[in-house]
C-alpha cells in the first residue's frame, strides 16, 4: 500500500528535525482536486524544515507536488509556526 500524502510529509520532517515526536501534519481540506496540508514542528526544529533561502522546504514542497500529480491532485504545505 502506497503512503498519503500526509504520512510522506511526516516522515520526510520526521527524518529532518531533532524532535520527531513533535511533527505533526494535518489534512486541512482544500477545494475540489487540492489538498492543504498543514506541517507543524517544534520551535527549535523550524529552521531545519525551512532550510537556508527556504530551499528544504521548497525540496518538500517538490517531492509533495510529484506525489500528489500521481494520484491526479494538487497538494501544497504550508509550514505553521507556533
Amino acid at each position: 500500500m502506497a503512503p498519503t500524502l500526509q504520512e510522506l510529509v511526516e516522515h520526510i520532517a520526521r527524518s529532518l528535525v531533532d524532535y520527531p515526536n513533535a511533527v505533526e501534519v494535518r489534512d486541512v481540506g482544500g477545494a475540489g482536486d487540492a489538498t492543504v496540508l498543514e506541517l507543524r514542528v517544534a520551535k527549535d526544529d523550524l529552521g531545519k524544515v525551512i532550510g537556508k533561502g527556504g530551499a528544504t522546504a521548497r525540496a518538500i514542497r517538490a517531492v509533495l507536488f510529484a506525489a500528489a500529480m500521481k494520484t491526479r491532485r494538487r497538494a501544497l504545505l504550508n509550514i505553521v509556526e507556533d
